[in-house]
């Protein structure tokens, strides 16, 4: 490999929202949904350029950033996007509340499939909205959307928009193209709004697409808002970016006037370069990078199956978050989370975080090298072989 994803790139003593927050030096954090590796190399030489030259005022967004997204997204994914369908902000957190603010009023309901990322209840509640689940369907080691309970919780005219999830955390779902067909058609049927979270769009394996929602169809494309980012694929989170991206002008307004009204419309001259490096020059990268990341489920997939076979996994076909089912141990997703910290040294994400569908599971983030990794699950199957 041309890139190290070997390489232990020590984060503690650097603000690290994930090294830096636990109580004790020795817990190995496996939870929040960044890397630990570093960026793309053309990422970093294009804010290194930025730095030198010392002057950190407001910026504005240039053609090249709108052509970089554009460019990106048609190459890759054959999505033909306008550069005026897209809304530039500074987070897909953000985008979403704002999305929600712009289509609905208080009191109104919104649609998931649970479990899914939990800042999507915040983002619902803040808005004084109603949850509706639409529950996922365990079925042997993957999950599947019940397109009856859909339709039924659609049809509740109250219900007027639908978060989507694509591809799916945290059960690593890559919906395929049948799948966003019947989740469309249900929607439009019933006059329900679309808005896709598809943040980890870049990191699918073998065997799966991405595809993005709002280029199944037309109609599709007229009914749904995307919110995209290069913060997952290229670790840039904390450069706080992103992207709405909306085919239809009235709609567009109104999301344009919550961005302003919810203040996040203003974004940082490093996001906006590390947007245009990475779409530009970062594909080699990604693509090993990539490669890495399955190599670890695999290898995750071969421990667990020959020493934690107890623990079944998720198939991953999407993302770098691994979903462990944990009901062997008998205890609440919250109290393991908790005891893990406590006796394993061992920080993952309990599943109720992601809806009450998650209990007895656990999320791992796998985006970290190997070595690192196997610590982890080496922890764990040390705290399971003192309860045997």
């Amino acid at each position: 490999m041309k890139y190290d994803f070997e390489e232990i790139v020590s984060r503690r003593g650097t603000n690290s929202y994930k090294w830096d927050s636990a109580d004790c030096n020795s817990v190995l954090p496996m939870w929040v949904a960044d890397m630990d590796f570093r960026t793309a190399p053309p990422i970093i030489d294009a804010l290194a350029r930025r730095v030198s030259h010392g002057i950190f005022g407001y910026t504005r967004v240039p053609d090249t950033y709108y052509e970089a997204v554009v460019g990106w997204f048609g190459r890759k994914h054959g999505w033909k996007m306008e550069r005026e369908w897209i809304i530039y902000t500074s987070g897909v957190v953000p985008a979403v509340s704002a999305i929600i603010k712009a289509l609905t009023v208080p009191g109104d309901k919104v649609l998931v499939q649970t479990p899914v990322y939990n800042c999507f209840f915040s983002s619902i509640r803040n808005n004084g909205c109603t949850v509706v689940s639409s529950p996922l369907v365990a079925v042997r080691d993957t999950y599947e959307m019940d397109f009856t309970d859909l339709e039924r919780k659609a049809a509740d005219p109250e219900v007027k928009v639908m978060l989507l999830c694509n591809p799916h955390n945290p059960t690593g779902r890559v919906w395929t193209r049948r799948e966003l067909e019947r989740v469309g058609e249900i929607c439009i049927r019933h006059g329900v709004t679309v808005v896709s979270d598809e943040i980890h769009c870049e990191l699918v394996y073998p065997g799966h697409v991405y595809t993005p929602f709002a280029a199944v169809s037309e109609d599709f494309r007229n009914h749904c808002i995307t919110c995209v980012s290069p913060s997952k694929a290229f670790n840039i989170a904390g450069l706080q970016i992103a992207d709405i991206v909306c085919a239809d002008a009235d709609v567009r307004t109104r999301i344009d006037r919550a961005i302003n009204d919810n203040e996040v419309c203003d974004v940082n001259p490093f996001g906006v370069l590390a947007t245009i490096a990475a779409y530009n020059e970062g594909e080699e990268w990604l693509m090993q990078l990539t490669e890495y990341l399955w190599q670890n489920y695999l290898r995750m997939k071969d421990f667990c199956s020959t020493q934690l076979s107890g623990f079944p996994l998720c198939n991953l076909e999407g993302t770098y978050l691994v979903w462990m089912d944990c009901r062997k141990l008998g205890m609440p997703s919250e109290k393991l989370e908790q005891v893990l910290k406590e006796e394993a040294g061992l920080w993952l994400n309990a599943g109720t975080m992601y809806g009450p569908e998650g209990e007895g599971f656990m999320r791992w983030n796998i985006a970290c090298p190997r070595t690192v990794m196997l610590d982890g699950l080496n922890r764990f199957l040390e705290f399971v072989r003192k309860r045997e």
